[in-house]
C-alpha cells in the first residue's frame, strides 16, 4: 500500500534552528522577522523524504499575533506563508505537494471557545490569502466537528482536495475504552461527519502516539461502513506530537511543553509502523516531530517497498 509521508513540526524545527521565537506569536515570528527560516524548514523536511510540507500559517491568527495585527497583516502573511512552502516545494521538480494549514482559530484543544461567527471571516482570509499556493486544504487540531463543517463552509465550492485532522484527548491514555475528540465527541461520529463533509482524507494529530491506534481503527471500519455502496473512500492517516499527556483543559502553545524522551526516531518509527500496520496511508509528525524522525519513517517505508519487489 502506498503511503504518502507529512512533514512534522514547524514550530519547534524554527526554535532548533535559532529562529526568532516567542509567546505568544509562536510559528508567526519567524515569518514575520526572518522568514528565510521558514523556508529552511520546509528545506530539511523535504531532505528528509517529506511528500507534503504544511504551510506555516498555523499561528496567523489574533490568537496568536493579536486582533490588530491580523486585521492589518493576516491576509499578507498567509499569503507569504503559502508563498515559501510553493517555491521549496517546486524546487523539488513535482515531487513535494503543500497543504494549506488551516488552524482552529478560536484557541487550540478548547472545543469550548469555538464561535463560528467570530472565527468565519478569520477562516476566509486565511483562505484568499493561501489559496494560490496550495494543492489541498489541510484542516488541523480539530477539537469538535463544528470546526470541521465550518472549514466546509469557509472554502465552499473550492475544488481542491480537503483534509480533515481531528486531535484526541490524551489526558487518559490507558483509562479510556473508546477514543474522544477533544470536546468529548466520538472519534466515530467525527468520521461520519467528515466523510459526509467530503473530505479526501481523514486524519487525526498533535495527541500523543498512544491514542491514534484505536482513533484509525475505528475510522478505517466507519468509512467501509459508509463506502459500500461505490462512494468515494478517503484516506486515513495520523501524525502525533512529541508531548506529554495534555490536561483535559489544557491549551496548545501555551507554554513551551516538554519533549518526551522516549520519542526518539526509533520510538517513534515504532508508532507510525503500527498505524500503517493499522490501515493508515498518510503518516507525519506533528509539535516536536524533526526531520531525522520523518527520516526515520522514509528510510523504513522505501525498505518495506524494496522488499515487496
Amino acid at each position: 500500500m502506498p503511503i504518502t509521508l507529512l512533514d512534522g513540526g514547524t514550530g519547534r524545527e524554527l526554535l532548533r534552528m535559532g529562529a526568532p521565537f516567542r509567546q505568544p506569536e509562536w510559528s508567526a515570528l519567524a515569518l514575520m522577522e526572518a522568514p528565510l527560516f521558514v523556508t529552511r524548514v520546509h528545506q530539511a523536511f523535504i531532505a528528509a523524504g517529506a511528500e507534503v510540507i504544511t504551510t506555516n500559517s498555523y499561528a496567523i491568527v489574533p490568537f496568536h499575533i493579536g486582533a490588530d495585527r491580523f486585521k492589518s497583516e493576516g491576509l499578507r502573511l498567509a499569503a507569504l506563508a503559502g508563498r515559501i512552502a510553493r517555491e521549496a516545494a517546486d524546487a523539488s521538480a513535482g515531487r513535494v505537494r503543500v497543504a494549506g494549514s488551516l488552524p482552529p482559530i478560536c484557541g487550540s484543544y478548547r472545543a469550548e471557545w469555538f464561535d463560528s461567527n467570530f472565527a468565519r471571516p478569520i477562516l476566509a482570509t486565511l483562505c484568499d490569502g493561501l489559496r494560490p499556493f496550495v494543492d489541498h486544504w489541510q484542516a488541523e487540531t480539530l477539537s469538535c466537528i463544528e470546526e470541521a463543517e465550518l472549514v466546509r463552509e469557509v472554502i465552499g465550492r473550492d475544488t481542491k482536495p480537503l483534509w480533515l485532522a481531528f486531535t484526541l484527548r490524551d489526558d487518559e491514555v490507558s483509562g479510556r475504552s473508546e477514543p474522544q475528540l477533544r470536546s468529548g465527541q466520538r472519534v466515530v461520529d467525527a468520521v461520519t461527519a467528515a466523510i459526509s463533509l467530503g473530505a479526501q482524507a481523514i486524519l487525526f494529530n498533535c495527541s500523543q502516539p498512544e491514542v491514534m491506534g484505536a482513533a484509525l481503527t475505528i475510522a478505517r471500519q466507519r468509512i467501509a461502513e459508509s463506502t459500500a455502496s461505490g462512494r468515494a473512500k478517503p484516506s486515513i492517516g495520523a501524525y502525533a506530537n512529541a508531548f506529554a499527556p495534555s490536561r483535559t483543559l489544557a491549551q496548545a502553545n501555551s507554554d513551551l511543553s516538554a519533549i518526551r524522551s522516549d520519542l526518539t526516531p526509533a520510538g517513534y518509527l515504532a508508532w507510525a509502523l503500527e498505524w500503517i500496520d493499522r490501515g493508515a496511508e498518510i503518516v507525519g509528525g506533528c509539535c516536536g516531530i524533526g526531520p531525522e524522525h520523518i527520516r526515520a519513517i522514509r528510510a523504513s517505508i522505501s525498505s518495506r517497498l524494496d522488499a515487496e519487489v
